[in-house]
């Protein structure tokens, strides 16, 4: 009787050992799930095909511990299936689990070198927005400098016009000079006629 209870509570034991580990392995399954479904889309297919064995092993593993555990098997069909089967269950879980925490570690490491991705992005995005705002500083420079330029220009002009007006002047100067210098010795020298003549 002792006896008969002691492997009652050990299957009793296996079966909730069991269920936890296919509790943990359908977790970690929905976790890989939405970290695959955030990836880029040639990882993401690989990814989710993964995925969708883990879950029909996983669906299998749980229909053949829910059968177990209904006692619509046999009794001694049951207590083989416990015996020997759920050994061979507990190794698939084991190694369905050793699969998903290596499938895990990729993901995270995939998550990892994306987010180092957006990082490297976004330094390139501000030195992008600094190059832009040191291009447009200079080119305010430019136009300064060449609205300066424009100003220098238009002074040479007028300083240009203002030197032929009075080269213009000088030589009209030279040329009522000269008139005014030639009439004077044509006054004297008809004076001089004159007071010769008397």
């Amino acid at each position: 009787m002792c006896n008969s209870s002691e492997v009652f509570e050990k299957k009793k034991q296996k079966l909730s050992e069991i269920k936890a580990g296919l509790e943990d392995a359908e977790a970690l399954i929905r976790k890989m799930d939405l970290e695959a479904r955030s990836l880029q889309p040639n990882v993401k297919a690989v990814l989710l095909a993964k995925l969708r064995e883990y879950k029909s092993d996983l669906n299998n593993l749980k229909s053949e511990v829910k059968r177990i555990a209904s006692g619509n098997l046999n009794p001694a069909a049951r207590d083989e299936l416990l015996e020997s089967g759920m050994a061979d269950a507990l190794t698939a879980s084991a190694d369905q689990r050793s699969r998903l925490m290596t499938t895990t570690e990729r993901l995270n490491q995939s998550s990892d070198r994306i987010k180092d991705s957006r990082r490297t992005m976004l330094e390139t995005e501000e030195l992008g927005v600094s190059i832009l705002q040191d291009l447009h500083s200079q080119r305010q420079s430019l136009l300064h400098a060449n609205n300066t330029l424009h100003g220098v220009d238009d002074n040479i002009g007028k300083s240009k016009r203002i030197l032929t007006n009075m080269s213009r002047r000088m030589s009209r100067n030279k040329w009522i000079v000269g008139i005014i210098i030639s009439l004077l010795i044509i006054a004297i020298i008809v004076i001089l006629y004159f007071k010769l003549a008397k």
